[in-house]
């Protein structure tokens, strides 16, 4: 297919396009205020009885029940499977320390009723991360944007002011000392107890391993979460290709932090390998080096190789625990994080096989009977959203880690910006790799145009996630700009179309966007994007209203465990 090119010329024009078109204020997760926030009081015998949602909100999770086939192991990796998800909880436990400024137990035990409850332990608080972190319940103050991983009285300017170590760190909780000085603390030291009973439970399951390398693993990990030097474990997890059972444990992900964006979350997955979609994937991961020389963007925002180690599997997933089970659920994982690690060895990609096709059953289809033209209504397939979902997970392994002027990292340099920016930096990146690959035949299973049909249902699928969540930030900018780009078309009828000739176009001129604000560590530029394009507009709302009316879920929450899985 011609690919044309009439984006705008400079990366200037584009901006000033972003700033014109802008409308709204900006995500409240987003904002530069330094002002103090006090510390909120949230006591287990508070009162929390005025619901401030409607009851029907309490529903928009469809309920999933989280099964595999477990025939093919033995009654040793059965155990095993068992000591993971007790690991798991823990973490879970620990999540909630990082996400809610009080007691736990006391808090749930004082809610009316059980669906609140539900709801309250799916969003781990009282604050609805789907609705940009809003109070669901009465009493309660705005949900700091540190979460706990920072004093509720710091602002951003005392903290860009202060000096000391540790600073900047993934692994530590910022804290004042007794005359007031900020200092941080170790994950190991804060929340030594727990996660020594963690470390206690990896290493039991690692004596019945099967596996050598997942065992291996298990190992490593028991003592990065006691050392918090995590750079052994994630390279022994990348050396794993042949373990049936798969494990992700510790803080991982700095989605949490929307203060800072530097500290990482505690979640865990406990997964079984689909042996024979994974074959299908396997070979995908050997293109990268070629199509990262490809990208629509100057050679030095592509000088960086990406690692040829990577690999791309599909899994069953059995435990969500922590961060990866708060508000939507991940249907997709890329990791590690770790630069280090990354350009020497690249990334795993693992696709959540059973969690992606309740999504696509419960959410997508119905989506798209609300809101595609009838005419490209059957471009909606299963295939093409598990594709867009792997090859979104495989994009972050493309374009660049550390800025062209030498600072740091480009995580560092666009600090609370940089995971929606990276989010939608592999969305859109993502479709550049299955047009192009499927230009070059390496993909045979459908058309590019249902890969993009599917791709604009999936940003309404997403944008529902909210401004306080990385994907849905990055939906929303990418939907406005391909609308005013005319990739997207609305009829009369209030029918969505995807205009192939134009969408070709926006994949492009974003890609060159996105890559060079990363390369340049251009906080300013990513700031101003997310204030103009991080927006839900009038229309908009109303589609999202259209959805909601039809009872379709957001998202899906899960019915999970060891009973369920008969251990």
């Amino acid at each position: 297919m011609k690919i044309k090119t009439n984006y705008p010329a400079s990366l200037a024009t584009t901006l000033t396009l972003f700033t014109l078109a802008g409308c709204g204020k900006a995500p409240d997760t987003d904002a530069q205020n330094t002002t103090a926030q006090p510390a909120p009081v949230i006591a287990a015998g508070q009162s929390t009885n005025n619901l401030l949602i409607d009851t029907k909100r309490l529903e928009i999770y469809q309920p999933v029940t989280l099964t595999s086939d477990l025939s093919h192991l033995g009654s040793n990796q059965k155990t095993m499977l068992g000591l993971l998800i007790d690991a798991a909880e823990i973490m879970d436990d620990l999540f909630w320390q990082q996400a809610f400024p009080g007691d736990k137990e006391g808090f749930l035990n004082n809610l009316p009723n059980e669906a609140v409850r539900h709801f309250a332990r799916i969003n781990y608080g009282p604050w609805d991360r789907l609705n940009g972190d809003k109070a669901f319940l009465s009493g309660y103050p705005e949900k700091f944007e540190g979460a706990q991983f920072y004093p509720h009285d710091l602002s951003k300017d005392e903290f860009e002011k202060a000096e000391f170590a540790d600073k900047n760190g993934l692994y530590s909780v910022v804290k004042r000392d007794e005359t007031g000085k900020l200092y941080s603390e170790p994950y190991s030291k804060a929340y030594e107890k727990q996660l020594s009973q963690v470390a206690k439970l990896l290493r039991q399951a690692s004596e019945l391993a099967e596996d050598a390398s997942f065992a291996e693993y298990l190992t490593l990990r028991a003592e990065a979460l006691l050392t918090d030097d995590y750079l052994a474990s994630d390279m022994a997890w990348m050396d794993m290709k042949t373990n049936p059972i798969e494990l992700i444990i510790g803080p991982i992900e700095t989605y949490e932090d929307q203060m800072f964006g530097y500290r990482a979350a505690f979640e865990a997955y406990v997964l079984i390998k689909d042996q024979s979609w994974s074959e299908r994937l396997a070979r995908y991961a050997e293109f990268l080096p070629a199509l990262q020389q490809g990208l629509p963007v100057d050679e030095k925002y592509k000088a960086e190789m990406p690692g040829s180690d990577a690999d791309l599997n599909a899994y069953d997933v059995i435990y969500y625990a922590g961060h990866s089970n708060a508000g939507s659920k991940t249907i997709a994982i890329n990791l590690p994080n770790d630069e280090r690690v990354q350009l020497e060895k690249g990334t795993r990609r693992l696709q959540l096989k059973n969690a992606m096709q309740a999504k696509f059953d419960h959410i997508m289809l119905p989506i798209a009977q609300q809101l595609i033209a009838e005419d490209q209504r059957q471009h909606v397939t299963f295939d093409a959203f598990f594709a867009n979902t792997m090859f979104h997970e495989v994009a972050h392994g493309l374009g660049i880690k550390n800025t062209l002027d030498g600072s740091g990292t480009v995580r560092s340099a666009l600090k609370e910006h940089a995971s929606a920016l990276e989010e939608g930096k592999a969305d859109i990146l993502g479709l550049y790799m299955i047009r192009s690959l499927l230009q070059q035949g390496e993909i045979s299973q459908g058309t590019l145009e249902d890969y993009y049909v599917t791709f604009m249902a999936g940003i309404f699928r997403s944008v529902r996630f909210g401004a306080s969540s990385a994907h849905g930030r990055a939906n929303m900018i990418r939907f406005n700009y391909f609308q005013e780009m005319g990739a997207f078309e609305k009829d009369t009828q209030g029918y969505y179309s995807v205009n192939m000739e134009q969408m070709d176009a926006a994949v492009n001129s974003l890609s060159q966007l996105i890559l060079t604000l990363q390369g340049d560590g251009d906080y300013e530029g990513v700031a101003e994007l997310v204030a103009n394009k991080g927006t839900i507009g009038e229309a908009l709302a109303q589609d999202l209203n259209k959805l909601e009316a039809a009872d379709i879920p957001v998202d899906i929450d899960f019915k999970q465990g060891k009973s369920v899985l008969g251990l």
